[in-house]
């Protein structure tokens, strides 16, 4: 499930809504510097979490015909592979030839990926819709984790060359977000898109707080 997971949040449109308060968010406490990973952040939540398990039943199907696809895809291409390592190490090897293998194999790769990016769509689809109802919180919930750590900067932890664990908001932030986002739908409306309207309608019928 892990595996289908990462695949078909591939396929989705990237989690948007994080890129709105990363690297950087401000608030009006006075303090100092935290640190946050805002992704892991809504990954952590209670409302990601069972939503996820909730999709392992509600999408078994489309989850096992992508994992059996995606075996067979890797099966059929796996003696092509072979044929062109074997090639390369050969002695006197034509290179237009391998040239030629290359793209063969280039090819079927991006037509599974492609055919893969299919099936797994409405797994990724509602991933992103669970992920964009939590983000829609997740501005207040930082200047939120903020306030209560006595912080007035928070950057991404890439963007900090070394760092105490005292300073990391990201478990605070995840807190904040359980509050104001006790549970998240794993159904999008119709017609629903990532980071589009649709998602913005709906949001709070997750949430029984306004924002």
């Amino acid at each position: 499930m892990k595996t289908m997971i990462k695949a078909a949040l591939l396929a989705a449109t990237p989690f948007a809504l994080a890129a709105g308060v990363v690297p950087i968010a401000m608030a009006q406490a006075a303090g100092g510097v935290g640190v946050a990973d805002v992704q892991a952040a809504v990954q952590k939540t209670t409302a990601f979490t069972t939503a996820m398990t909730q999709m392992k039943t509600t999408y078994a199907a489309p989850i096992a015909a992508f994992d059996a696809r995606s075996k067979a895809l890797q099966a059929a291409l796996q003696p092509q592979i072979t044929a062109f390592q074997a090639a390369q190490k050969a002695p006197g090897a034509n290179q237009a030839t391998l040239q030629t293998q290359y793209t063969a194999i280039q090819q079927k790769q991006q037509a599974a990926q492609a055919e893969l990016q299919r099936l797994s769509a409405p797994i990724a689809r509602a991933q992103a819709y669970v992920e964009e109802q939590i983000g829609a919180k997740l501005d207040v919930a930082i200047k939120n984790a903020m306030t209560a750590k006595g912080v007035s900067l928070v950057v991404a932890p890439q963007a900090a060359i070394s760092y105490a664990p005292s300073v990391d908001l990201t478990d605070a932030i995840a807190a904040e977000l359980n509050k104001a986002v006790p549970t998240a739908s794993i159904t999008p409306p119709a017609g629903w898109t990532p980071g589009g309207q649709g998602g913005a309608a709906a949001a709070p019928s997750a949430s029984p707080q306004g924002r």
